[in-house]
C-alpha cells in the first residue's frame, strides 16, 4: 500500500515529539517531510540558558541528530521557512523556492518572543531570547560590548541576565513589578532572590516602565530610557517579556482567524 505523505511545518520540540510517537505506533503509514526555518536539527530550547552560561554546547542540546532523520527516512529541510500553504492543491511553499505536496499537514510553528512596541525596538542589538541564533548573538555581543540590559524579571530574563554576566557583561535587569518572579514567589522570597543575584554582580531596576531605546549614529542601541526620566547605558537589550503563539502562517492560510 502506498504511503501517505505527511508534511510537518516546524522542526521544534512539539512537532518532532509528534513524529516520534507516530514512528512508534504507525511506522509504515507516512513518508515524512519536515520544514524547519533554523539551520539546526531539533534541539532542546529549554537548555539554551546553559549554553549561554557556558555550561553546555549547542551539540549537547540536540535532541534529534541528522542521522536520526536519515535512519527514519525523514526528509529534513533546514533554513526553509514555509510562507504559503495552498490548501486546494495541498502544497506547501518555502521562501527558498522548495515545495512539497502533502496528504496530511501538521503545523507546529510554536511561539515567538513578544517585543515591546516602543521606539527603538528595531535597533541593532535589540533581540528576544528564543533560539540558538539569539543565544549566539548574545555571546558574540559580549565579546565586543560592555553594557547589557535585560527587560523582564521572570525566569527567562534572569537566566539571560545570569548568562550575560558569565559572558563578562555588566548587566542590569529591568522589571515593571515590585519584586522578581512575582508569579512564582511572594515578596519576601523575591527580595531574597534579588539580594542573592546582586551578590553575584547583577543590577536591578524594579517598578520601571521602559519608554524607548535610543540608538547611536550606526543604528545600534546605546541606552534605555524610562518614563521617569532615568536613562541607563545599553549596548545590548534582551527583551524577555513573554511569548506569543506563532500563528501567522495558519492565519494567512485561513486555517485560523
Amino acid at each position: 500500500m502506498k504511503k501517505m505523505r505527511l508534511v510537518v511545518i516546524g522542526n521544534g520540540m512539539a512537532g518532532m515529539r509528534t513524529v516520534e510517537e507516530l514512528l512508534k505506533i504507525a511506522p509504515d503509514i507516512y513518508d515524512i517531510i519536515v520544514y524547519g526555518d533554523e539551520p539546526y536539527p531539533n534541539y532542546n530550547r529549554i537548555m539554551l540558558s546553559p549554553v549561554l552560561a557556558n555550561e553546555q554546547t549547542i551539540n549537547d542540546i540536540i535532541l534529534n541528530t541528522p542521522e536520526w532523520y536519515s535512519k527514519n527516512n525523514i526528509t529534513l529541510y533546514t533554513n526553509a521557512r514555509v510562507n504559503k500553504i495552498d490548501r486546494q492543491k495541498r502544497v506547501v511553499y518555502a521562501e527558498d523556492g522548495r515545495s512539497s505536496e502533502y496528504d496530511r499537514l501538521l503545523i507546529a510553528t510554536g511561539s515567538k518572543p513578544f517585543m515591546l512596541p516602543i521606539p527603538g525596538a528595531d535597533l541593532h542589538g535589540v533581540l528576544g531570547y528564543r533560539d540558538i541564533k539569539d543565544t549566539n548573538n548574545m555571546i558574540e555581543a559580549a565579546k565586543k560590548y560592555k553594557h547589557a540590559v535585560v527587560i523582564g524579571g521572570g525566569l527567562l530574563g534572569l537566566e539571560a541576565a545570569n548568562g550575560l554576566k558569565i559572558q563578562g557583561m555588566d548587566v542590569t535587569v529591568i522589571h515593571k513589578n515590585e519584586w522578581l518572579l512575582e508569579r512564582q514567589l511572594d515578596k519576601t522570597a523575591g527580595k531574597m532572590l534579588q539580594k542573592n543575584l546582586e551578590d553575584k554582580g547583577l543590577k536591578f531596576l524594579l517598578q520601571k516602565n521602559t519608554k524607548q531605546l535610543a540608538g547611536n549614529t550606526q543604528g545600534r542601541v546605546k541606552s534605555v530610557l524610562f518614563d521617569d526620566g532615568l536613562e541607563v547605558p545599553a549596548d545590548l537589550v534582551v527583551m524577555a517579556v513573554g511569548i506569543r503563539p506563532n500563528f501567522a502562517l495558519a492565519e494567512a492560510s485561513a486555517i485560523v482567524s
